[in-house]
């Protein structure tokens, strides 16, 4: 890709629009500053994944940055993909880190509106949403392809200056499993014409019910109007799939997946070889172009499902 094309230049992006399948992880940032906590999951998942997301204090539990453990991930060797949340900053904050991320060298960010505080450690904790998702998605582009700022002004220092915008590849969220489910794709096109690059779905275990929305979302072509990224998390359980089915909204957990995790001699043997079969059907569907690996706190099984899904050997 002509380097003059790039909308950020971020490794992503490139391989993106050269039309190879991508592989992104997440790397939660931890509780303490502990650094060694990053690296450990740094070292986990280098040279097997394109890009990592770093979250932003999700669940709205307090954690290390998604700004500074992105730069941290950066220097460790890895291509961050920062995440922001609307929840806990205006649109001020929010353009001032924007400006910050993109000159520590962070060239990819995911534009969320955030969980609520509610759910956190921190319930009494005053709520912003100044913005959602998709203001924030606009808002972004607009500083990098209008080279302004969401009251109109350019990204100058002085009136005689150049303008110096953040070149950032802008994500976003989807959930294909959310009701009514006719008004899913609908949901995505909006956010393509905020300007979204690439989105990552949340993370799929109906398969059946992932198709027929990708149905939807190549019959209004949005699946060549930004890249799709879907989401897998490998089990660990037949608690988790469990909880999984009955407690985490806008998830879909097949009964059958809930049966063989219970009947496994080793149920994390067997999690893992549902994401890889997964993964396989994932790859046959038209209009999907990666996976994103959502291994919550198991970094350390992302080479395994990814070289056993056949998409790269550990550290090439």
């Amino acid at each position: 890709m002509n380097d003059n094309a790039c909308k950020s230049g971020s490794g992503l992006e490139k391989k993106l629009a050269a039309g190879g399948f991508a592989v992104t992880a997440e790397l939660g940032p931890p509780k303490s500053a502990d650094i060694d906590a990053i690296a450990k999951k740094a070292a986990c998942l280098k040279g097997v994944v394109d890009a990592v997301n770093i979250t932003d204090n999700q669940t709205a539990i307090v954690r290390v940055s998604s700004i500074a453990t992105a730069k941290l991930a950066l220097d460790m060797g890895l291509e961050p993909i920062m995440q922001m949340t609307c929840r806990d900053r205006n649109r001020l904050a929010i353009q001032a880190d924007v400006l910050g991320a993109y000159l520590l060298g962070i060239r990819n960010m995911l534009c969320l509106t955030g969980d609520h505080q509610c759910f956190g450690n921190h319930a009494d904790a005053r709520y912003v949403f100044d913005l959602d998702s998709l203001q924030l998605v606009r808002m972004v582009k607009r500083m990098r392809d209008d080279k302004v700022f969401a009251c109109g002004q350019d990204i100058r220092t002085s009136k005689k200056s150049e303008p110096k915008e953040p070149r950032m590849y802008i994500g976003a969220a989807a959930n294909p499993f959310g009701d009514p489910f006719e008004f899913r794709a609908a949901r995505l096109e909006k956010k393509v014409k905020a300007g979204v690059d690439f989105v990552q779905t949340q993370c799929i275990y109906d398969m059946d019910r992932f198709s027929r929305w990708m149905e939807h979302v190549r019959d209004r072509g949005l699946h060549r109007a930004c890249k799709i990224l879907a989401g897998v998390t490998p089990l660990k359980s037949a608690g988790m799939a469990r909880y999984m089915r009955d407690q985490v909204a806008g998830i879909i957990v097949p009964d059958d997946y809930v049966k063989r995790m219970a009947d496994a001699k080793d149920p994390k043997e067997e999690g893992i070889r549902i994401c890889v079969e997964q993964i396989e059907r994932i790859r046959q569907i038209e209009g999907v172009a990666g996976i994103h690996v959502m291994a919550i706190e198991w970094e350390e099984k992302v080479a395994e499902i990814v070289e056993k899904a056949g998409l790269r050997k550990n550290g090439e």
